[in-house]
């Protein structure tokens, strides 16, 4: 079975950073783009970055580029999201997904694997 599994959320005083994880079993990644979501309390689910997993090329948000950085490790199947300066606007629950869609208003369909979110929060 496919299933991705974020991980590395939690709590973070503004300014700091955290690096998130989402570990991926069940299938082949070497032709898929994987991409992070954030979902803010009250807010539409929203893309901010994709990978592709076969050639680690990425793709930002321009808000978010410089800040926010995506990698992969083949060998244990994972892909990150290094963020840094977050601040109280990146309080939310990621996801990864196989799925790639830098906007806002993104809502999963029938057939994608996502993971189940990992909560994010800034305090000032």
């Amino acid at each position: 079975q496919s299933r991705l599994a974020e991980s590395g959320g939690g709590l973070v005083q503004s300014g700091g950073s955290l690096k998130l994880s989402c570990a991926a079993s069940g299938f082949n990644l070497d032709r898929i783009i994987i991409g992070w979501f954030r979902q803010a309390p009250g807010k539409e689910r929203e893309g901010l970055s994709c990978i592709n997993f076969g050639n680690a090329r990425t793709y930002y948000v321009d808000s978010l580029k410089g800040r926010f950085i995506a990698s992969r490790d083949n060998a244990l199947n994972t892909v990150y999201l290094q963020m840094n300066n977050l601040n109280a606007n990146d309080t939310g629950v990621y996801y990864c997904a196989v799925h790639c869609d830098l906007r806002v208003g993104v809502h999963p369909e029938e057939g994608d694997v996502w993971g189940p979110g990992t909560q994010v929060t800034v305090s000032a």
